[in-house]
């Protein structure tokens, strides 16, 4: 049996681990640890699972691949919503145009599948060794729920990204991606959709069930209420509506909504009352140029800001009511006169129409900002659009619930059928803009890709203005590292 390494940076998780012996850190280098040693204690379980708690916002192989940061922003611009204003220095260009994930050998398309499947063998690591673990069993239960909830959300992503989508009702024999159970690199087929999501949800009922008494100490940790919300979106996406509403409705007690002050002046910090899960940066961990905030923000100043600022599409800001707050995130002008206090743009900084201000870095000299990796609007807009299947009246008051605290003149809706669930996507696109849900509603929904009638530009987005639902484009390319390493691993059609 080879001998298994895992990474999980220690130097960087001193100041939050309490539970790793001094003896533990002295033996083993800043990151190769055994697997073995890293599960003979549940203080060594925190240890891995903070590790694999910060890789969410680790540099990889690029400025281009700062984590999950970035995975969402390579969703979001595959989508119709999010607009780049210019080619700027490059980044995330080709990915606007469809180029990346569907090439094998792009290594913007191979950088989620490293990156979760990394994360799906660290966790595996506490997984296969909770049981010898010697603790407290609270502490144990802990470590194992988080390590299943990282398991499951990884597989989660992939098979959505890699895999065909999920037909509700019928047998999803269509191939996903492999499932790994073990700290390993055995070869091994893709399993079947419906294998893979039997998978996920197994995971997330055990971690629901280890979780129920476990308080975390922050937000970047799980607890049961992510582990359900996640769950939720599971079901969601499997067009389980019954499930999706009970679990989002359930995921989301314990939090409020934003006030509108809140959302126009302090939305980037994961302790907002309505933030369910996010990564914190400490300023001794930033990544500079590769933060999520270094894209995103609208004033942070890197070459990609200055010249290449988000927008969002014109065809959807022009659905906002003036008097919903969000319609101040945005500005149609592009001159952003009115930024939260303390924020300020340099002279340096290109004006275009529709860009956003949602995102607010730390400052012009600091990409850090707190990234959303879950919010209880979301779990609304979950229940909402399930509840539309079921029974309009409770979806439609589940929405105005949502839709009220964002606008004060909004009132219940009188829409029915395919109008309602048109109003609640309208309502997710708006209030969940670049947090990187835009190319996997698309996807599950079976919807094109429609940039037509907006503000995208024709150079921008290389003349790609449409994808047909179906197409097989919607399915990313295995990555050629896999598919040469792995003879097991059979190709999408591209």
């Amino acid at each position: 049996m080879k001998k298994i390494f895992i990474c999980i940076f220690i130097t960087l998780l001193l100041a939050t681990s309490n539970s790793c012996s001094d003896d533990f850190l002295d033996r083993f280098p800043t990151e190769d640890v055994p697997s073995a040693a890293a599960t003979t204690t549940t203080g060594n379980l925190f240890l891995v699972i903070n590790g694999i708690h910060r890789s969410l916002y680790q540099r990889y192989n690029s400025q281009g691949e700062g984590g999950i940061g970035s995975m969402m922003i390579q969703a979001d611009v595959l989508g119709e919503d999010f607009v780049m204003t210019s080619a700027g220095n490059g980044w995330f260009n080709n990915a606007y145009k469809w180029v990346d994930h569907t090439n094998a050998s792009d290594n913007d398309a191979l950088f989620p599948y490293r990156v979760l499947y990394r994360i799906i063998r660290n966790a595996n690591v506490v997984i296969n060794g909770a049981e010898n673990a010697e603790g407290p069993i609270l502490d144990r239960n802990a470590a194992l729920g988080q390590a299943l909830v990282y398991r499951a959300f990884a597989h989660f992503q992939l098979v959505q990204l890699y895999g065909k989508r999920y037909v509700g009702g019928t047998i999803n024999a269509q191939l996903g991606v492999p499932i790994r159970l073990t700290a390993d690199n055995e070869p091994l087929a893709r399993a079947t959709v419906e294998e893979v999501y039997t998978q996920v949800n197994q995971d997330l009922q055990d971690a629901i069930d280890l979780l129920s008494e476990y308080e975390r100490p922050n937000k970047s940790h799980f607890d049961v209420s992510v582990a359900v919300g996640l769950k939720a979106r599971v079901a969601l996406v499997q067009q389980n509506y019954t499930l999706a509403a009970s679990l989002a409705k359930q995921a989301r007690q314990g939090y409020s909504l934003m006030s509108n002050d809140e959302y126009y002046s302090s939305f980037n910090t994961y302790t907002n009352r309505e933030w369910m899960w996010g990564s914190f940066v400490q300023e001794d961990q930033t990544i500079f140029f590769a933060n999520f905030g270094a894209y995103v923000s609208r004033n942070f100043s890197s070459t990609n800001i200055r010249t290449n600022p988000k927008a969002i599409s014109s065809k959807l800001y022009n659905q906002i009511t003036p008097t919903d707050i969000r319609s101040k995130l945005f500005d149609p002008t592009g001159a952003h006169d009115s930024l939260p206090s303390g924020v300020s743009l340099l002279s340096s900084f290109r004006k275009f129409p529709y860009t956003n201000q949602k995102f607010i870095a730390a400052g012009t000299g600091d990409s850090r900002m707190d990234v959303p990796y879950m919010r209880a609007s979301e779990m609304y807009l979950i229940e909402a659009e399930a509840l539309s299947y079921s029974d309009e009246g409770a979806a439609r008051q589940v929405l105005l619930a949502l839709a009220s605290n964002r606008d004060p003149d909004y009132t219940l809706s009188t829409n029915t059928g395919q109008a309602l669930k048109n109003e609640i996507y309208t309502q997710r696109r708006i209030e969940l803009w670049g947090e990187g849900f835009r190319f996997f509603d698309l996807k599950r929904l079976n919807q094109p890709l429609d940039r037509r009638d907006s503000n995208h530009d024709s150079a921008l987005v290389g003349q790609l203005f449409q994808v047909p639902a179906g197409d097989p484009r919607w399915e990313w390319q295995i990555p050629l590292d896999e598919i040469n390493s792995n003879p097991l691993v059979e190709q999408n059609p591209s």
